[in-house]
């Protein structure tokens, strides 16, 4: 049976992870929205309805060590190129299990106008449900290959008292499967809150976008 990319995720989920071969693997895009390229240790995967044979002569022709190359800027433009999509960041990949019990926060489900937050989850996920605290916003959605994806929105003024490790914290208390988050790495405070509630990281992310 071909593995697919949500076979791939839920692996990691669990802490089995593709060989560390240097290798990459392409496998179909899970849906017509999410495309792009998946890093772990030593080993990459591909997402996309492309010829396989194309993305492993574009990346031999990538001059970037190999470990590196399907995160390589020129590789990703080219696969821009080839696709048609656009490109934001590379994200860091994290996942954390469900726990048990109800968050202790006294979080309200959003069923009013949609929050900026919720509106920019809209755009890239299916079955988004929101909550609000005092200072922030919480958001689940489903993502890429039908994972369950968490973000959170924290106030300019309340930040540096540990909410966003709160809300990302409740979230678990909200899943009751593997939940995954994207943080930019260059936001230090962000990936620490979540590190700080559990979650672990597993790999690199850059999606590719519909132009």
């Amino acid at each position: 049976m071909t593995e697919t990319l949500r076979d791939i995720l839920d692996a990691a989920a669990q802490g089995v992870f593709p060989p560390p071969d240097g290798r990459t693997t392409v496998v179909p895009q899970p849906s017509p929205r999410d495309a792009g390229v998946l890093s772990f240790t030593a080993h990459s995967v591909v997402f996309v309805d492309e010829d396989p044979e194309w993305v492993y002569d574009t990346l031999r022709a990538t001059p970037s060590d190999p470990l590196a190359a399907t995160m390589n800027s020129r590789f990703l433009t080219a696969l821009m190129d080839r696709t048609g999509r656009e490109q934001e960041t590379i994200d860091a990949l994290l996942v954390a299990g469900p726990l048990p019990g109800r968050p202790e926060l006294p979080l309200t489900e959003l069923t009013g106008p949609d929050h900026s937050r919720v509106a920019y989850a809209r755009a890239r996920r299916d079955e988004v449900r929101a909550w609000t605290v005092a200072g922030g916003v919480l958001v689940l959605g489903r993502g890429v290959a039908g994972r369950l994806e968490v973000s959170v929105e924290v106030d300019q003024g309340v930040r540096q008292r540990g909410l966003g490790r709160a809300l990302v914290a409740a979230a678990r208390q909200l899943a009751d499967e593997p939940l995954w988050a994207q943080v930019a790495p260059g936001n230090a405070r962000s990936v620490r809150a979540f590190q700080a509630a559990g979650y672990v990281p597993v790999g690199a992310e850059a999606l590719l976008l519909k132009a």
